[in-house]
């Protein structure tokens, strides 16, 4: 059966105090990955994104897998195809590194294939200490998918992510976290406590839009030089920044020894700046 023939909801979308949860839900498949999940996740990043209530979204699994990659009956149609799901009809997945707020993977369990393409696309990885993660593609015949050959090597090194797309062999979350693949790791009953608390420090403490403009220039600078990025945040951010109420609001709390009481975020806020004179 599919998600719309039992009317179960593919992702599930819950907001507290400036924190979005969104969870995979597909517990009698494991959270195993279909087209409709995913259409349904990117349409909730993006509706989270631009929601001002939402300063952070955490990602996790129902149960006790977070996703296991594609789901069995996609697969086999695909081999029966010869082909991959309409791709050319697919949200690209790099669209969470375009949601202007940080999004954090809480991996709670089995973590392959597409799945680890999505947690890659998060902007953090927390684990629970019995997740199991692999690429699984070179196992299954198939490319690195979903831009993985870019991203993987920029957060682990070459050497160690050819390993990982060869070998597609299955690490536990402690190496993962020596690896780089993962930022923390926590045990099975503390990771989403652990997680929804490093949310909502963010959510209580740091400005939405500076948050939103750093992501922006995290990711940007991976693609020019360190010149280009020092030069861009000096003409372009600082202005942006230093004219928003909440750089005021910023300094003033910290001399008053108070919490902060930042803007909420405004979703027509420019954040593709214009490009450097050459």
């Amino acid at each position: 059966m599919t998600e719309a023939t039992t009317g179960q909801q593919p992702v599930t979308r819950a907001v507290t105090d400036g924190v979005a949860v969104l969870t995979w839900n597909r517990p009698g498949r494991n959270n195993a990955w279909t087209v409709p999940m995913e259409n349904e996740y990117f349409r909730l990043l993006e509706e989270c994104g631009n929601d001002p209530s939402v300063r952070v979204i955490v990602v996790t699994g129902v149960g006790r897998s977070f996703c296991p990659g594609m789901d069995a009956g996609v697969l086999a149609e695909n081999a029966r195809n010869g082909t991959t799901t309409e791709p050319h009809l697919r949200t690209p997945f790099t669209l969470p590194r375009s949601i202007p707020k940080p999004i954090i993977a809480a991996i709670n369990g089995a973590c392959a294939g597409i799945g680890f393409v999505a947690a890659m696309n998060c902007d953090l990885r927390f684990a629970s200490s019995t997740a199991k993660l692999t690429t699984s593609f070179a196992q299954r015949g198939i490319m690195a998918e979903h831009g993985l050959a870019w991203s993987l090597p920029r957060n682990i090194g070459v050497s160690k992510a050819l390993d990982l797309l060869f070998s597609a062999r299955v690490v536990m979350a402690p190496e993962a976290a020596e690896l780089g693949i993962v930022d923390r790791v926590y045990e099975p009953d503390e990771l989403m406590t652990q997680t929804l608390d490093y949310a909502a420090n963010l959510a209580r403490n740091s400005s939405p839009l500076a948050m939103g403009v750093i992501k922006r220039q995290v990711y940007a600078a991976q693609e020019s030089s360190h010149e280009e990025a020092r030069t861009l945040a000096l003409r372009y951010w600082m202005g942006l920044l230093r004219h928003h109420p909440d750089f005021n609001e910023g300094i003033t709390s910290f001399l008053e020894k108070r919490p902060p009481r930042f803007a909420a975020w405004d979703p027509s806020t420019p954040l593709e700046p214009p490009p450097l004179p050459r």
